[in-house]
């Protein structure tokens, strides 16, 4: 079983990640801190404790979740355009958190104590024995990397859903931030992901270049599957609900499982395919903020070999993918 802590901004794709995650019996979920990013952190709170209750699970309820920032590190927040209901989880009527009360902790605090909690451990497999999982801006790492530089070395692995790296089209024809060429999470706060890029993390992103493919679509016999299983299972009959909210707007389905991607990457990374990028972040220019930029040069004289060098998604098994998420939420039940 994988320890994992779970960095998010709850939200429809958010939600059906973190209820993937809870039904996974290869995860444990440590911890959970919500950012400002869909929704604002203390809304991304709610929704979070909102979606363990959904569970009823004696074992989810004890999952500590912790709140960060109003806003990103130096600017306003920007209310993500793509409405995702008033609540969050489109007006669905899931009020109730079921006595969930809020961690009394900052969520930087909270995720260095977890990394330092399980970080002096090692896995089955002698590896560092958690992974962060980053769903959303990422503010609260950053400013967990201030409160304490060494978490870097501690920290087994960081997947994050963030950023284009010119794979394929897919950055520029899907661009989520506002503007044409940048993804929503790095866009929000660009001076937090320029931090977390230049940290040392073994760090993973999953950009637009796989989240958005059109390959990551639901089929009939996933919908008729999950359809089947609603009755008792109330992880397929919210998905089955954003679905139709999704479609309804004219969306189609993977907007709902994007984040579910980083979820499915923990399970097992192979479903993805990596290439090392070194990348910077745009944090001035008023017409590309937020744009992870990539230097694809030839000539070997003209590489900017001094950027922060991560691994980036390139390709995705969407049918594996898809498999995994379907039976996980399948098999939750009350």
């Amino acid at each position: 079983m994988k320890n994992i802590l779970i960095d998010c901004d709850p939200g429809i794709d958010d939600s059906v990640a973190l209820l993937y995650a809870l039904n996974h019996d290869e995860l444990k979920i440590c911890a959970i801190t919500t950012v400002s990013g869909n929704l604002t952190s203390d809304e991304c709170s709610l929704n979070a404790r909102r979606i363990l209750h959904l569970c009823n699970s004696s074992e989810a309820r004890q999952i500590p979740v912790a709140c960060g920032p109003l806003k990103p590190l130096v600017r306003p927040y920007p209310r993500d355009p793509f409405f995702h209901g008033s609540d969050g989880l489109r007006d669905l009527g899931l009020v109730d958190t079921g006595g969930l009360e809020e961690n009394v902790q900052f969520a930087a605090d909270l995720i260095v104590e977890t990394v330092n909690r399980y970080g002096d451990t090692v896995s089955e497999e002698g590896l560092k024995a958690l992974t962060v999982l980053c769903l959303g801006p990422l503010t609260n790492l950053a400013l967990a990397i201030m409160k304490d530089p060494t978490l870097p070395a501690k920290v087994a692995e960081v997947i994050l859903i963030g950023g284009s790296f010119g794979f394929n089209t897919a950055g520029s024809v899907r661009a989520t931030g506002d503007n044409p060429v940048s993804e929503w999470n790095v866009y929000v706060d660009p001076e937090a992901a320029s931090l977390v890029f230049n940290a040392g993390f073994n760090l993973t992103a999953l950009g637009l270049d796989v989240v958005t493919l059109p390959s990551i679509e639901l089929s009939p016999s996933h919908r008729q599957t999950l359809r089947e299983a609603s009755p008792e299972s109330p992880a397929a009959r919210f998905l089955l609900d954003l679905l139709d909210f999704a479609e309804s707007r004219q969306f189609a389905s993977w907007c709902c499982l994007i984040d579910s991607l980083a979820v499915a990457v923990a399970i097992d990374h192979s479903i993805v395919e990596v290439g090392e990028v070194n990348v910077a972040v745009e944090t001035q220019s008023s017409l590309s903020l937020g744009q992870t930029i990539v230097n694809r040069r030839e000539r070997v004289d003209s590489q900017w070999t001094h950027l922060p060098k991560i691994k980036a998604a390139k390709t995705v098994d969407a049918d594996r993918f898809l498999e995994s998420l379907v039976k996980a939420l399948v098999a939750s039940h009350p």
